[in-house]
């Protein structure tokens, strides 16, 4: 469980990169303005860089029997 850290806006405004280091080792930083919380500081999750084969099985429901025809009017385009 994380620790809930509250900071008024001057008092974050301060100490920002104190609260960034924070926020990135999982605790809880809660932006307020009199004592009523604004938003809470969180790190970015990392974007999924590789791809897993198979991943996907036993996701797909439904196929259409035409899936792979060429559309009509782009038979010049195949």
């Amino acid at each position: 469980m994380t620790n809930m850290n509250q900071f008024n806006i001057a008092d974050a405004k301060a100490h920002f990169s104190e609260l960034v280091r924070k926020a990135l080792m999982g605790e809880e930083v809660v932006i307020a303005r009199d004592n009523k919380p604004l938003l809470r500081l969180v790190p970015i999750q990392p974007a999924v860089t590789e791809r897993k084969p198979g991943s996907a099985a036993g996701q797909i429901l439904y196929i259409a029997p035409d899936f792979d025809a060429v559309p009509a009017g782009f038979e010049d385009y195949q």
